[in-house]
């Protein structure tokens, strides 16, 4: 296990900055020459045999340190720095799920065009690039963004060659990003083994995509691991209970199918020899078929170490197994440091070495030993994964416990049905499709678990605080309970004191998160529509509808952006708009990076907005640009961009994207468009009345009063900062809206805003009083808002 812990520090080290390798690398070699004399000069001592134990776990880092430096060359090209254009060539080695999205399409003569690619996002190996005649061989993971035929899915192994550009630093811990200039060119296909997984899981899609619901999306993620095509929400209700790890195809499943296996031939009376063999074909096939996921090369590799220690006759302790699983994938592999889905699975596995057994034994005492032997599973996980899980989402999911208690049993009937599918699927498809619904039981439960119980109060905790500082209070909590654990099984006075001390400090952080998670929930009207976030002077508007969920602007800071989104209970953007590039409207788009699908620009000839497009896509969004026609849908609602033209050469305010929202409500959002740009969008087609208008720039004196009277909104939405230097809203822009009867509800004086209602009653709702008495308040929804009574409702009669 040192060795483990070792190598493990020099990999996530060399991986984060990697111009420490050479150095790091001598001091080690260095440091190990020094504790293997000590060993040999104290080997007739105890001391002797502590020192050699040193040498070999800190040789274990030298080692990986080695590997590092070895393969730099490749992985890290010098001559790819500062490289930008060129011939790329890669092998896929990740899924890639060639479908439709719903959020961009054209309109008019070009909708057959538009459907027959699609932009998909997968991981590849960077094997050449060529620019200016001279081609530099790499072997560097890349992020590849590319248009793909929709008609077919590019299968793991299959080799690409296209014009590319090459976008951050090849030397950096984080895969660069590749975007394909063109469709891909197919250079050959993957190999036999390789095809012939590929082959097995079209089959077992095809199976899966004929059974319905939620058991049917989710089948195929449970099974083979491809959980590409997954819906959004369903995908949010498995991360908010702890489920992820069962579409992740943890060493559980490897377990369950290796094991299995096993059991069937030593059924059959197969001797110890058989069995190891058997265990070791079906242990190569199972990683092949799912692909050799991080979570998976853990499992693989510790099933290998105990069926090679059971076939020399070794001792086949756990822990043993699992450290020198480590070392071996670390050596072989030194980006696995830096993986959460390999940190999570030897977490995971660690709790259930350590901690799952005392668990047992201690609620033994007080239930049936079957049962508190299943309870005990879940808690020794969940406590040592915790706080991994904190630092990549600052949540706690409390009902995950529960969740994996239900959901585990239908996750092992489910991967051994789903497994004897696999086989079926491809040699008699007819037979397959009706033995399908076997397995679509158990994934139908798992499915309808999450579901359920992530709509419950408080199913998410998000503690106060950055996640760099709560997390080390997480870690120690857990490390607290699992200790606790351990030593009151065996001690049990010393363990009551640290299980109840423990215990006190996480029911105390539990309570605190609940009663927040509570208050704000009930604060907040749950049947809104549009919401103005107060964030200073600029514009973040959020649009709700069957559960998908549009951003339009971001704002001068994400930590504003990031607090409303926070308090509108909002952790996944379908679709996110950005206006334009001014700092006013995108300066909080970092807190969108990493949780938005597609985002929608408008033209940027000058290019000041290509760093926030890359990091975007980095985080796995999908840039869109917008041009007047393109339309789509979120949730019940239809989007239509009105502005600007397709091929405009406009920035900046006049070339703000103009969108038409229209669903249970009429929605036009006008960014920051100035008159003239305002006139011209008029010219462009008639604007349809409307229910709510988001006033264009803040509420400044540049607006044209005729197009305000012609989509004679009930509400005006005014986004602007309290006490800003530019005088908005301007006395102009309110007589307008007042002289064609529309009430002005203003983030200024009313903080967050929000709107629901229906074209005859629209509700309206703000954070905090505005001055003038009457005016709607903070504590529930209001007919009335801005101008106040007769105004308002004289203009929904209108409506």
């Amino acid at each position: 296990m040192p060795a483990a812990g070792c190598a493990w520090s020099a990999a996530a080290a060399t991986a984060l900055w990697p111009g420490c390798a050479l150095p790091l690398g001598i001091v080690l070699w260095c440091v190990v020459l020094v504790l293997l004399a000590l060993a040999l000069l104290l080997r007739r001592t105890t001391r002797g045999g502590l020192w050699g134990a040193l040498a070999v776990a800190v040789a274990a880092a030298a080692l990986v340190v080695g590997v590092v430096l070895a393969a730099a060359p490749l992985r890290h090209p010098p001559a790819l720095e500062g490289a930008r254009h060129g011939l790329a060539t890669v092998e896929i080695t990740s899924f890639v799920a060639a479908r439709e999205s719903a959020a961009l399409r054209g309109s008019g003569e070009h909708d057959e065009d538009d459907r027959a690619s699609v932009a998909v996002r997968f991981s590849a190996t960077l094997e050449s690039f060529e620019r200016g005649g001279d081609v530099v061989d790499a072997a560097m993971p890349v992020t590849v963004l590319a248009e793909v035929d929709d008609s077919r899915a590019h299968p793991l192994g299959e080799r690409l060659r296209f014009d590319s550009t090459l976008v951050g630093d090849p030397s950096a811990a984080r895969a660069p990003l590749l975007i394909a200039e063109g469709p891909p060119e197919v250079l050959s296909p993957p190999p036999w083994w390789l095809g012939w997984a590929d082959a097995v899981r079209r089959a077992f899609r095809d199976v899966a995509d004929g059974l319905p619901g939620d058991g049917g999306d989710l089948l195929t993620g449970l099974v083979v691991g491809d959980d590409s095509e997954l819906p959004h929400d369903l995908e949010q209700a498995m991360l908010d209970t702890g489920l992820t790890h069962l579409t992740a195809v943890s060493g559980a499943n490897c377990a369950i199918v290796v094991g299995a296996g096993v059991a069937v031939a030593a059924a059959a009376g197969a001797g110890l020899r058989s069995r190891l063999v058997i265990g070791g074909a079906l242990l190569v096939t199972f990683v092949v078929l799912v692909t050799p996921q991080p979570s998976v090369l853990r499992a693989a590799a510790m099933a290998a170490v105990v069926l090679v220690s059971t076939a020399l006759g070794r001792s086949r302790q756990g822990p043993a197994a699992l450290a020198l699983a480590v070392v071996v994938l670390l050596v072989a592999e030194p980006a696995l440091a830096v993986s959460a889905g390999f940190a999570l699975s030897v977490a995971a596995t660690a709790g259930l070495l350590l901690v799952a057994a005392p668990a047992a034994a201690l609620l033994a005492r007080v239930m049936p030993r079957w049962l508190a032997a299943v309870i005990a599973v879940p808690i020794a996980a969940q406590v040592a994964c915790q706080p991994i899980l904190f630092l990549l989402e600052p949540s706690i999911a409390l009902y995950a416990v529960p969740a994996n208690l239900l959901a585990e049993p239908a996750a092992a009937f489910t991967t051994i049905t789903g497994s004897v599918l696999c086989v079926l699927a491809p040699l008699c498809p007819p037979l397959a499709g009706i033995a399908g619904w076997i397995p679509w039981v158990g994934s139908s439960w798992i499915a309808a678990v999450a579901r359920t119980l992530s709509s419950l109060p408080g199913a998410v905790i998000q503690p106060e605080g950055a996640p760099l500082v709560v997390a080390p209070l997480v870690a120690l909590c857990c490390a607290a309970v699992g200790a606790g654990i351990v030593v009151l099984a065996r001690r049990p006075r010393l363990g009551v004191g640290l299980l109840a001390g423990s215990l006190v400090v996480v029911l105390a952080a539990v309570a605190i998160g609940v009663g927040r998670t509570v208050a704000r929930s009930v604060s907040i009207p749950g049947d809104w529509l549009v919401a103005a976030c107060d964030i200073g002077q600029g514009d973040a508007l959020v649009l709700r509808s069957a559960g998908h969920v549009a951003l339009i602007d971001a704002g001068p800071d994400p930590a504003l952006l990031e607090a409303c989104l926070e308090r509108l209970s909002v952790s996944r953007l379908d679709l996110v708009v950005l206006t334009h590039y001014d700092h006013d409207h995108v300066g909080g788009a970092s807190a969108v990076v990493g949780r938005a699908g597609d985002v929608l620009v408008g033209p940027d000839p000058s290019g000041r907005g290509a760093r926030l497009r890359d990091a975007l896509t980095a985080g796995g969004a999908r840039i869109l640009p917008a041009a007047r026609g393109h339309h789509g849908v979120l949730g019940d609602l239809r989007w239509d961009v009105l502005w600007p033209r397709g091929g405009s050469r406009d920035e900046g305010n006049d070339a703000s994207v103009t969108l038409l929202v229209t669903g249970a409500l009429r929605m036009l959002f006008l960014g920051d468009l100035s008159e003239s740009a305002q006139v011209r969008l008029r010219s462009a087609g008639p604007l349809p009345a409307v229910d709510v208008v988001k006033v264009s720039h803040h509420g400044s004196a540049d607006q044209s009063e005729a197009l305000y009277r012609e989509v004679h909104a009930t509400v005006g939405l005014i986004s602007v900062g309290a006490g800003n230097d530019y005088g908005h809203p301007t006395e102009r822009l309110l007589g307008i809206l007042e002289s064609v009867g529309t009430a002005a509800l203003r983030t200024d004086l009313g903080g967050l805003l929000l709107v629901a209602g229906t074209p005859g009653r629209i509700t309206m709702w703000s954070e905090r009083a505005p001055p003038e008495a009457g005016r709607v308040g903070p504590r529930g929804w209001s007919d009335v808002a801005g101008r106040l009574h007769e105004g308002v409702r004289a203009g929904a009669g209108r409506r």
